[in-house]
């Protein structure tokens, strides 16, 4: 299985076949409009910028899952992203990224990657005091810990790396690049 055998949908139900992305370099995100990591969105968008005339693409999966922080309709959602941060790359319909309901796309990504860790700065040292209260053994398993985690997939469809709310957008940054 490859990452081109998934059909995600559009924010107004339409069945979008990931083959359509082949030959680019892919940054998928889940994404939460009400999160401390929502900001994210305005590097992420100078980052999409930069890069989508080289052949990158961020395809932006609202998730409701994490602290019910993406509230609203995916239109609602829609509108607060490009009002407030401007975004211009796809943004699909919420999903669920982790348990039962989750999407077959991040099904895919997280058996096929681990849990990278949090960095050590004071949100990071949060995230990890929040997750291990609710699961001990929470950094053993590859699901989504939280919003904004980011998987980046190379030209030919398989995984280069994954990158926790935490990491910093240089650090994607310059990944994408060599990507790219």
């Amino acid at each position: 299985m490859s990452m081109y055998d998934f059909t995600v949908k559009t924010r107004d139900g339409r069945d979008v076949s990931l083959a359509d992305y082949k030959g680019k370099v892919l940054l998928i995100v889940n994404t939460a409009t009400g999160c401390g990591f929502t900001p994210q969105y305005r590097e992420l968008q100078e980052l999409y910028d930069e890069f989508r005339d080289a052949g990158f693409e961020i395809l932006d999966f609202p998730c409701n899952q994490f602290g019910e922080q993406a509230p609203g309709t995916d239109e609602e959602i829609h509108t607060f992203c490009t009002g407030r941060f401007g975004i211009t790359f796809p943004q699909f319909a919420k999903i669920d990224v982790n348990g039962e309901h989750a999407v077959p796309l991040y099904r895919w990504l997280t058996e096929n990657t681990v849990f990278g860790g949090f960095d050590k700065s004071p949100a990071g040292l949060m995230m990890s005091q929040i997750l291990k209260k609710a699961d001990k053994d929470y950094a053993k398993t590859g699901s989504v810990k939280w919003n904004f985690t980011k998987f980046l997939i190379g030209r030919d469809g398989r995984i280069l790396a994954r990158f926790e709310p935490t990491a910093s957008m240089k650090k994607v940054k310059t990944a994408v690049k060599e990507a790219l």
